[in-house]
């Protein structure tokens, strides 16, 4: 048996007809750029999450750079966010000409702790990116209490957090902005690129779709410096067939948790932690152990495929060196990405497939 970390292939198989009428349906529309596929996305994604507005962008990397921009965020500014995320939170900050901030981590749960913010925050923050990293959302309640005594921005960053909830809030609903990307391997995900930004603000729904099209309103006039950063109809079509469904994924991500918490429970691993304040969307089924390394080479060699989220902290990395951090100045973020490990999680991983992992792992363990 074989069991990747991730595959959208039985997926397909199960939705090919559906998947083909959509992708023909735009086809033979005569509209590829900025048409009702796109504008019913946004309509039905906002009802999803609790927002008023959306605008689909081509990849949530995108997604972020414009929604700082919408926000004001540029040349000088600080943006507060972690060093455990992936590397496009960050180039996104970095392409807007602002100055990413680190905090470290919460050990339990990997997302940003937030005790550690008010302690990074000067003269030239700006903004808040809280990560809700690997389907839990991070504890924003006292977030906020920081981001209002400082005057600062919250952009959520749920790329990884699709359908999460906290105290009954969806991840993307709360802040002054959030973003997400609908890349392949999301809980929501097309078949290539794509990105989505929420808001209630109309004054920043209005600047958002500027920015988003070279800065215009009407084709070939720039009302500002703008982008270009659309959302195209084939994958607008393509996640309006999933959108219905993304509960349905959610759900059986959870399922598969439940069986990894059980079989796993006596074993020498650290499992997820789950606040009491929220509900986890398992993106990623993230264990610790401090043999990581030989136990994601051994799976392996049991035709099992694990993965790294992520082994190397955005500090530490040669392209982020003029930020001027130095290794051990989060020592969680950087004993984190020593230990930990994600296992196969999709909602088309079989019962069968999932007991087939946790038996390997007990043999590894008890080696």
């Amino acid at each position: 048996m074989e069991v990747k970390v991730w595959s959208y292939l039985k997926e397909y198989e199960t939705n090919k007809e559906e998947i083909i009428k959509a992708i023909t349906d735009v086809l033979e529309s005569g509209v590829l750029i900025l048409g009702e596929k796109g504008r019913e996305l946004e309509r039905q994604y906002s009802k999803y999450i609790g927002t008023k507005y959306a605008v689909g962008c081509d990849n949530g990397t995108n997604a972020i750079v414009l929604a700082l921009r919408a926000l004001g965020v540029g040349e000088g500014d600080e943006v507060i966010t972690v060093s455990n995320t992936a590397i496009p939170t960050v180039s996104a900050i970095v392409t807007t000409g602002a100055i990413p901030v680190f905090v470290d981590i919460n050990p339990r749960t990997y997302l940003m702790d937030v005790t550690k913010l008010e302690a990074a925050i000067t003269p030239k923050t700006k903004c808040i990116v809280p990560v809700h990293i690997f389907g839990q959302c991070v504890d924003m309640d006292p977030l906020f209490e920081v981001a209002k005594k400082h005057n600062l921005f919250v952009l959520e960053d749920v790329a990884q957090a699709q359908g999460a909830e906290y105290k009954g809030k969806k991840a993307g609903s709360m802040g002054n902005i959030s973003t997400t990307s609908f890349y392949p391997t999301k809980i929501l995900g097309t078949y290539g690129d794509g990105g989505m930004v929420n808001m209630n603000s109309k004054e920043l729904h209005d600047k958002m779709k500027r920015l988003r099209f070279y800065g215009a309103e009407t084709t070939y006039y720039a009302q500002e410096q703008g982008y270009n950063s659309r959302l195209d109809e084939i994958h607008a079509s393509i996640l309006l067939t999933k959108l219905p469904h993304i509960e349905e994924y959610i759900n059986r991500r959870r399922e598969i948790a439940a069986i990894y918490d059980r079989e796993l429970a006596d074993t020498s691993l650290i499992l997820p932690f789950v606040e009491d304040y929220g509900k986890h969307a398992y993106y990623l089924y993230v264990i610790r152990h401090q043999k990581r390394d030989e136990i994601i080479t051994k799976l392996k060699e049991n035709n099992i495929f694990a993965n790294i989220s992520y082994p190397w902290p955005i500090h530490t990395m040669t392209g982020y060196q003029y930020l001027g951090y130095k290794e051990g100045d989060f020592p969680e973020t950087e004993a984190a990405a020593k230990e930990i490990l994600s296992l196969p999680m999709y909602p088309t991983l079989s019962n069968e497939e999932v007991m087939y992992v946790c038996e390997v792992i007990h043999k590894i363990l008890n080696e």
